[in-house]
């Protein structure tokens, strides 16, 4: 069977630390720029030390360079990718086919290539293409139902990469155009305003409306724990969580517990971790969980009451007055945890102040008045003692190691045959050889700020020089070290495959490519896809153009799929979006007006 990968988030460096020390085998973080969270950019000096840590675990480190550029931004691009290789970073997750004209002409170091979702790989002909190109790996659209990756499995020999967890964008990845057109802000480059997290309401022809000012574009997270098996025997590899401007507590939760769940599959990396908190998805940030896209279901998508978090369900009201009210609930409830309720289809919260056991339940005194009638549903969206428990983890990750004491040196070899020596002296022999012994394994057994875990230790010297415990501790600082320096000596990134030609699924395509410098117009048209039209940020004509293609559908979510009524989007400027609906694909798509 092939190794998987656990592929986590990394917003910066503390980030990737806690991702690695809680079970990731690979990471993804931003560079200082071209990455399609702007806000989530790192420093080169960042991006090495990460590379560093995760490398003695053998844990891969991808970096995002999934904008679209300009013909002056690729020409940065370019040097940027050349640091990247020389500090080692195993791979680029790109977008822009301005970088594939670059690596064609031989102006790259030969760092491996991944095709971002960006990319929009939603078809066989599409991943077909990418792996003829020579991409070392395509990221699936989250939209893909089981069924398709299986066939593009059968199909292709690409690694595959998939989203497991995490938000959802609603448009299919680098097809979102709603941004840039509502305030300049472009999504294919980094700066997505999140305009499908904002209110609209849903009218017909006549401007009766069906839906008003509800989140009618935001969707429910996704969450496949359930499903991992399925998607390793339809052929997925590498197994993906968003989240790259989530903080450490969601990293270390959301990791560590898909850790736990592919423990018993081969994976890519070392070492063990150490845990000391046990994970809980819904208590970190979650919109309400779904899996609908993998079995090509749109029913439980999509969540209008509330773009923000809801967190995990507690219970029901039982009774209610002014001054609090009392849950049924097998919860621990704490002063200071967030609770959230559904109260005219509006999401409410507050802040518990006091917390009192009754015979029936729990009586929760808020920081402020709630209405609440019996049977509302309860949820809480910040658990106080959970979050300190995440806060105050020292969870580890260590590799295991043998030490043999010599005579006038210590040998040190990890579970990957890495080996190093080092040298020591005395003056004399220790007068209590037992005792001696005793100090030697204790001092050279504390590698707890170390990613090391002593497993055994061989004393093969006939006598022990006497040594002070502070020689000893200065001895193992060295030796850990010194491995430390070995591994990642050894340590070798794979190379890319030349660049290639190859048919493109279209003969012609339009602002759709993405096409944003002569590069990339130029790779296209190599390989046979004449580019009619530059990048939707580089036109001035929007009108009737598609905004956003996507498998949530408002018609069939309302009104039902044999409906035939015209429909409208309209934000709360009283902006009108016309709707058009193509039912033989299951898709609605959001056009200018």
């Amino acid at each position: 069977m092939e190794k998987l990968e656990l592929l986590a988030p990394a917003q910066n460096y503390a980030c990737a630390v806690a991702a690695i020390n809680c079970g990731a085998d690979a990471i993804y973080i931003g560079a200082p720029d071209f990455g399609a969270r702007k806000n989530a950019s790192n420093s080169l000096d960042d991006i090495k030390k990460t590379v560093d840590y995760a490398h003695l675990f053998n844990v891969k480190v991808y970096v995002t360079l999934n904008t679209i550029l300009n013909d002056d931004e690729l020409i940065e691009c370019e040097k940027l990718i050349k640091k990247l290789y020389d500090i080692k970073v195993d791979a680029l997750i790109i977008q822009d086919f301005g970088i594939l004209k670059l690596a064609l002409e031989n102006k790259l170091p030969p760092i491996v290539l991944h095709a971002s979702t960006q990319c929009d790989n939603r078809t066989i002909e599409k991943i077909k293409f990418l792996e003829e190109v020579n991409f070392k790996r395509a990221i699936l659209a989250r939209e893909l139902p089981l069924e398709d990756i299986e066939k593009i499995r059968k199909n292709t020999n690409i690694e595959l990469e998939h989203f497991i967890h995490g938000a959802l964008c609603v448009c299919y990845s680098g097809q979102c155009y709603l941004s840039y057109y509502i305030g300049k802000r472009s999504a294919n480059k980094g700066e997505c305003a999140q305009a499908c997290r904002k209110k609209y309401s849903l009218v017909d022809k006549k401007g009766n409306y069906i839906l008003k000012n509800q989140y009618l574009l935001s969707l429910k997270d996704n969450n496949l724990s359930k499903h991992l098996e399925k998607l390793i025997k339809a052929g997925v590899i590498s197994f993906k969580i968003e989240g790259r401007l989530k903080d450490e507590n969601y990293v270390k939760n959301i990791v560590l517990y898909y850790h736990n769940l592919l423990k018993n599959y081969p994976r890519i990396s070392f070492g063990e971790v150490v845990e000391d908190f046990n994970p809980n998805p819904y208590k970190t940030f979650n919109r309400g969980y779904c899996d609908d896209y993998l079995f090509n279901r749109k029913d439980n998508i999509y969540n209008f009451v509330t773009p923000k978090s809801t967190g995990e369900y507690i219970g029901k009201v039982i009774s209610s007055n002014d001054k609090n009210f009392t849950i049924k609930t097998k919860e621990e409830i704490n002063p200071q945890d967030g609770l959230c309720f559904v109260i005219q289809n509006e999401l409410q919260g507050c802040l518990v102040n006091k917390v009192e056991k009754t015979k029936d339940g729990v009586k929760i005194f808020p920081n402020k008045k709630i209405n609440l009638k019996k049977g509302d549903e309860v949820y809480r969206n910040i658990d106080v003692k959970f979050n300190k428990i995440l806060e105050n983890s020292k969870i580890k990750r260590k590799l295991k190691v043998d030490l043999v004491i010599d005579e006038n040196k210590i040998i040190l070899k990890d579970e990957n045959n890495n080996k190093v020596e080092l040298e020591y002296s005395y003056s004399e022999l220790a007068n209590n050889q037992e005792k001696m012994k005793e100090n030697y394994i204790k001092a050279l057994s504390k590698t707890q700020d170390s990613p090391y875990m002593i497993r055994k230790i061989t004393f093969k010297a006939s006598k022990l020089g006497f040594l002070p415990v502070s020689v000893l501790n200065e001895l193992r600082r060295e030796i850990l070290e010194k491995l430390s320096e070995k591994i990642l000596s050894n340590y070798k990134t794979k190379k890319q495959k030349p660049i290639d030609i190859a048919k493109y699924p279209l003969l012609e395509g339009d602002y759709h490519l993405n096409v944003h410098n002569n590069s990339a117009c130029e790779f296209y048209e190599l390989c046979g896809c004449k580019v009619k039209e530059r990048s939707f940020e580089s036109i001035e004509d929007y009108k009737n153009k598609e905004l956003m293609r996507t498998k949530h559908c408002l018609r069939r979510a309302t009104l039902g799929c044999k409906s035939s009524e015209e429909l409208f989007l309209v934000d709360e400027k009283n902006l009108q979006y016309p709707l058009k609906f193509d039912c033989k694909n299951c898709e609605m798509v959001i056009l200018a007006p």
